[in-house]
C-alpha cells in the first residue's frame, strides 16, 4: 500500500464471482472454473464474517471530536475551529486497514485510529480509537495496514509490527497478537512493508524480497510449504525488488528493471498470467519492462506502464475500471497516459493523475469511491474538482488521500472511527482529519 506502497484491503460484500447488480455499465462476473463457488464463497464468508463481528465487538469509539474545516473555506473567513484544521501538522504518508486508519506526520510521528480488536493501534490497549492516536514516540518513514494488524518502518530502518498475529503475519516467530509494536527480527535495512490481510511482506535495501504469515495459497512466494511462516522467508534470490504489494491470497511486486511479477491464488486472473492457474513462485506479468507502480486488492490487480493505467483479475462490481467479467490479463483502463499513483483493496480502487486530480471506481457501499454517492462505478469517477492530491490514495472500505499542503481527508466507511472525525457516521464526499499539534 511505500508509503510508497499501496494500501488495500480485502472484506468483499458476496462471494468470489457474483456480480453487483447495482453496478453502472457493467456485465455480470462469470463463474470462474478454478474453483467450485461452494468453496470460495465459504473462503470469503468466514474471512467476512469474523472480521465483521470482531469490528463489531469493538464498535464503541473513544477519543475527542475533531472537527473537519470545509475544502471552501479559507484561513480569511474560516472560524477558529477552522483554522486549527487548516493549520493542522502536515502529513506525509497514509495507509487505511480494514477499519483502522494510520498516517505519518511530516516530524516522523505515527498516528492510529479506528478499530483495535487486535491491538491494530499500537497504543497498548484494545479499545477503538475515533481520532488520532500517537503510536509511541519513535520516529517511521513507512506504514502500512493490514485487515487487523500494522506494520512500520522506523528511521533507523527497523521494522516493527503489531495487532492480530493468528497467522504469524507480525513476523515476531510466534503466533501472539501485540497491542504495541514487536521488532521484526534485528535487521536494519528495511526499505518498505505491505500487509495483507493475514500476510506481510517487505524489501530491504539491498533489493531482498521478504514474506511471512499465512501460506495456504502460496501467496508468499516460496513454494506451497510451510503453511504458516512466523518469521521472514526470502522470496527467491532476485535482489532488484523495488516495490511490493499484497492481496488477500495475492501478492505481486515490480523490480528495478520494470518487470512486474505475481504470485499465489489466482481465482479470477488476478496473477494476470493469461490464465486461471495459481503460481507458487514469482511469474512474470507479460515482458513489459516499463512497470512503474502496482497494488493488489482482494482478488485484482491494479498497475501503472508509461503513465497508461492496467488492472486485471475479479471485476464484480466494477474495480478494473472497465465493464465486463473477469480479465486474466492486464486491460488498459482509458486511453490517458497521466496516471502517477495507484492504490486499491477489497473491491474499489483509486488512483491520481499527474494533474493531481484523484479518481475511484468500483465497489462504492460505503461512499468509498468519495462521488457522494453509494452507487458502484466500473469506470474511474473523479473525487470532487480538487488538483492537488498527491502520494498514493489509500483505498479499502473506508478511503484516504493527501494533498499537496499536507492536508489528511478521509471518507466511506466509519463503523470504527476510522474516519478519525470523533463519530461512527459514514462519509461519501472526503472529510479532513485533523491531527494533533
Amino acid at each position: 500500500m511505500h508509503r510508497v506502497g499501496v494500501t488495500k484491503w480485502w472484506v468483499t460484500g458476496r462471494p468470489a464471482g457474483a456480480a453487483s447488480s447495482a453496478i453502472q455499465g457493467s456485465t455480470s462476473l462469470g463463474e470462474n472454473n478454478f474453483m467450485s463457488g461452494h468453496q470460495d464463497g465459504r473462503l470469503r464468508a468466514r474471512w467476512r464474517r469474523a472480521t465483521r463481528l470482531l469490528a463489531a465487538a469493538a464498535a464503541m469509539c473513544t477519543g475527542s471530536l475533531v472537527l473537519t474545516a470545509a475544502l471552501t473555506t479559507g484561513t480569511a473567513t474560516a472560524s477558529p475551529v477552522e483554522r486549527a484544521a487548516l493549520a493542522a501538522p502536515a502529513v506525509t504518508s497514509v495507509t487505511a486497514g480494514g477499519a483502522h486508519t494510520c498516517a505519518i506526520r511530516a516530524d516522523g510521528g505515527l498516528w492510529c485510529w479506528g478499530s483495535n480488536y487486535g491491538g491494530q493501534l499500537g497504543d497498548g490497549t484494545t479499545t477503538n480509537r475515533g481520532t488520532p492516536t500517537r503510536v509511541g514516540t519513535a520516529t517511521w518513514t513507512g506504514v502500512d495496514a493490514g485487515s487487523g494488524h500494522t506494520c512500520a518502518v522506523r528511521t533507523d530502518g527497523t521494522l516493527w509490527c503489531w495487532g492480530s498475529n493468528f497467522r504469524g503475519q507480525l513476523g515476531d516467530g510466534t503466533t501472539t497478537s501485540r497491542s504495541t509494536p514487536v521488532q521484526v527480527g534485528t535487521a536494519t535495512t528495511w526499505a518498505r512493508v505491505d500487509a495483507g490481510p493475514e500476510h506481510t511482506c517487505g524489501v530491504r535495501t539491498d533489493g531482498t524480497l521478504w514474506c511471512w504469515g499465512f501460506n495456504r495459497l502460496a501467496q508468499l512466494g516460496v513454494g506451497s510449504s510451510p503453511y504458516v511462516a512466523t518469521s521472514p522467508l526470502r522470496v527467491g534470490t532476485a535482489t532488484n525488488w523495488a516495490s511490493v504489494s499484497t492481496g488477500y491470497a495475492h501478492t505481486c511486486g515490480v523490480r528495478t528493471d520494470g518487470t512486474l511479477w505475481c504470485w499465489g491464488f489466482s481465482s479470477d486472473g488476478q496473477l494476470g498470467l493469461g490464465n486461471l492457474g495459481s503460481s507458487a513462485t514469482p511469474a512474470q506479468v507479460g515482458t513489459a519492462t516499463t512497470w512503474t507502480g502496482v497494488t493488489a486488492g482482494y482478488a485484482h490487480t491494479c498497475g501503472i506502464r508509461s503513465g497508461a493505467l492496467w488492472c486485471w483479475g475479479e471485476n464484480g462490481y466494477g474495480q478494473l475500471g472497465v465493464s465486463g467479467s473477469y480479465q486474466t490479463s492486464p486491460v488498459q483502463i482509458g486511453a490517458a497516459t497521466t496516471w502517477s499513483r495507484v492504490g486499491a483493496s477489497g473491491d474499489t480502487s483509486c488512483a491520481s493523475r499527474t494533474d493531481g486530480s484523484l479518481w475511484c471506481w468500483g465497489r462504492n457501499s460505503n461512499g468509498q469511491v468519495g462521488d457522494g454517492t453509494t452507487s458502484h462505478r466500473s469506470a474511474p469517477v473523479q473525487v470532487g474538482s480538487a488538483t492537488t492530491w498527491t502520494g498514493v490514495p489509500a483505498a479499502t472500505d473506508h478511503t484516504c488521500a493527501i494533498r499537496t499542503d499536507g492536508g489528511l481527508w478521509c471518507w466511506g466507511d466509519n463503523s470504527g472511527g476510522q474516519l478519525g472525525d470523533g463519530t461512527t457516521t459514514q462519509r461519501t464526499s472526503p472529510g479532513q482529519v485533523t491531527l494533533p499539534a
